[in-house]
């Protein structure tokens, strides 16, 4: 299996005011990601994944399929809360050309090991492109320990997008995974330089919907071992996520960045609700002082 590498954006699902999706938008981001990028993780949390329903997000899919160079990785996000729309997702995705698909643990209930197993068994079972864990543990209400995770990937499970924030269940995913080909891939922009140290190749940064030349910056410099200069742009990527923490969400930021710089101005889905006019004239000031506008 060949390991996802690079910089792989979480793209964002472009609404219009009234909630539907604006397809036109999202093929226009899709081909403007692509020039700068190594990838793209479809249907995520910065996606809206979860907000949307089953056929929209395959018409998501279908659209960033149509749109995307043919070098650009490609990832679906399938999970949900039950097996069954995880399944159909991934055999959707799979039929579309993604390359892989990741799917965060079913959420809502408090399932347990038994649970997560058939869930990602089922997945595993119904595609023959790599599937990832989407480990998301404020946002799935549980956690997990390498041993289990161990124990997915002898039931097939390919990789982990880690969204944990946490350096050492990072490093134990590495070390104590079994699975020669075991993929880990670090789920922020804020840890990438650290996570390298140890191997890991790839990285899913939200902040790459609207800045993504200044994360494939930083994961060149890293291939090409030019520390001095990674460390700078580390520095860089995250007073950027800084400013994206001055909105009330990040979500909510990425849309209003990307109407700032310019790329497309476009919605968050209810019950998202769009920056205020005077918290997006913080953003800008901010963003014109780091020197991004």
């Amino acid at each position: 299996m060949e390991k996802a590498f690079g910089a792989i954006p979480p793209i964002v699902t472009p609404f219009k005011e009234d909630g539907s999706l604006d397809e036109g938008n999202l093929g226009k981001l899709v081909e403007f990601l692509c020039d700068h990028i190594h990838g793209l993780f479809v249907c995520g949390s910065y996606g809206s994944g979860p907000l949307m329903n089953v056929e929209e997000r395959k018409r998501v899919a279908e659209i960033v399929a149509k749109h995307r160079k043919d070098r650009t990785q490609f990832i679906v996000h399938v999970g949900t809360t039950n097996v069954r729309d995880s399944v159909e997702l991934a055999k959707h995705a799979e039929g579309v050309g993604a390359h892989k698909v990741a799917a965060v643990g079913p959420y809502y209930y408090h399932h347990n090991r038994d649970s997560l197993r058939c869930f990602y068994e089922r997945i595993v079972q119904a595609v023959t492109i790599p599937v990832y864990m989407y480990y998301n543990p404020k946002l799935s209400g549980y956690t997990i320990e390498a041993d289990f995770l161990d124990e997915l990937a002898q039931l097939g499970i390919s990789g982990i997008k880690d969204s944990s924030f946490d350096m050492m269940f990072h490093a134990d995913c590495i070390r104590k995974v079994r699975k020669d080909d075991f993929d880990v891939v670090v789920g922020t922009e804020a840890m990438f330089l650290s996570a390298s140290t140890l191997g890991t190749r790839a990285f899913i940064p939200g902040m790459g919907n609207a800045w993504p030349e200044i994360c494939a910056e930083l994961y060149e410099a890293v291939a090409e071992n030019r520390m001095e200069e990674a460390r700078e742009i580390q520095r860089r990527v995250n007073r950027v996520r800084d400013i994206m923490y001055l909105a009330k969400s990040t979500v909510v930021a990425v849309y209003a960045m990307l109407d700032l710089r310019g790329i497309c101005t476009v919605y968050p889905r209810e019950p998202f609700v769009p920056l205020p006019d005077d918290e997006k004239a913080i953003l800008r000031a901010e963003l014109e002082k780091a020197g991004l506008l």
